[in-house]
């Protein structure tokens, strides 16, 4: 009981009401004043305190100045550290295959090829032909598209007479041949009717002579091979390369087009000349 009052006389103290004067030395004129209270001024002292603390805590942690607090890690050289560890690594596999591949090198070298053991007994008796081999009629019906579709995908049989190499033919373009070569006719080479804007290919390596165009072929683009082999495609509706351009067989080189006046569809006339001589692309090519 006796604690009450002297609580009561606190809170009583903290609740007197003091007034803060600043005057003007000299004139004694009254500049600002300002009526506290015990309680006022601990009140707005704390909250002074722990927004300055709110605000010291926000740039530490936002800003780089948390660099320079002891024991706090900089986040670039965690990343870095991580990219180190990585390209360790990385350089750790690089010399394992470099010193196994100098190690199998030397055994080659010097005649010490190390020899695969195989465990076991091997069987002499063991029947290749016992072993059953049995395909469902969906598996034989899938061989025999992809062997059909990759049958005439390269052809072997053009050689050059001199030096005998064998060339390797890609079909320029799929479709159906509407004319066939004839060179008492002064048609050279075949004319191929497939869809509009198809790709042509190139039927060889080699590099682009001639991309031009020209009033009775339209677009024309010519692809010289080695050993004298010159492939002509003619009638496109765009080319793809320019002259000097380095070509691989099977690359796209034009579109299919009904450029030029003796065109009555969009269709490719492809030629091609062995040495100096015009020879039939059926004879090599299947289309």
């Amino acid at each position: 009981m006796e604690n009450e009052p002297k609580k009561k006389k606190v809170y009583k103290k903290l609740k007197n009401k003091y007034r803060l004067v600043i005057l003007n030395d000299d004139t004694f004129e009254e500049r600002v004043s300002l009526q506290l209270t015990p309680l006022n001024v601990f009140t707005y002292v704390g909250l002074i305190v722990i927004l300055l603390i709110s605000l010291l805590i926000g740039i530490i942690a936002f800003t780089p100045l948390r660099e320079y607090i002891p024991g706090y890690s900089d986040v670039d050289a965690k990343r870095n550290a991580a990219y180190a560890v990585l390209k360790s690594d990385s350089l750790e596999d690089e010399l394992r295959i470099r010193d196994q591949y100098i190690l199998n090198l030397r055994n080659v070298l010097t005649g010490e090829v190390v020899v695969d053991s195989i465990t076991g007994d091997i069987n002499p008796n063991n029947q290749l032909q016992a072993v059953n081999d049995v395909r469902s009629k969906e598996d034989s019906a899938f061989r025999a598209k992809i062997e059909r579709e990759e049958e005439y995908t390269i052809n072997q049989n053009l050689r050059d007479n001199s030096t005998k190499t064998t060339y390797f033919l890609f079909t320029p373009i799929d479709g159906s041949v509407s004319s066939s070569f004839n060179p008492e006719e002064k048609h050279f080479g075949i004319d191929v009717v497939s869809d509009e804007n198809e790709a042509v290919k190139a039927v060889m390596n080699g590099t682009i002579t001639l991309a031009d165009w020209t009033s009775e072929s339209g677009f024309v683009i010519q692809v010289q091979h080695r050993n004298n082999l010159v492939s002509i495609y003619k009638h496109c509706s765009a080319l793809l390369k320019k002259v000097g351009d380095p070509v691989e067989a099977g690359e796209a080189i034009a579109i299919v087009g009904n450029t030029g006046t003796h065109t009555t569809g969009p269709h490719l006339h492809f030629e091609l000349w062995d040495d100096g001589q015009p020879v039939n692309p059926e004879q090599y090519i299947a289309f």
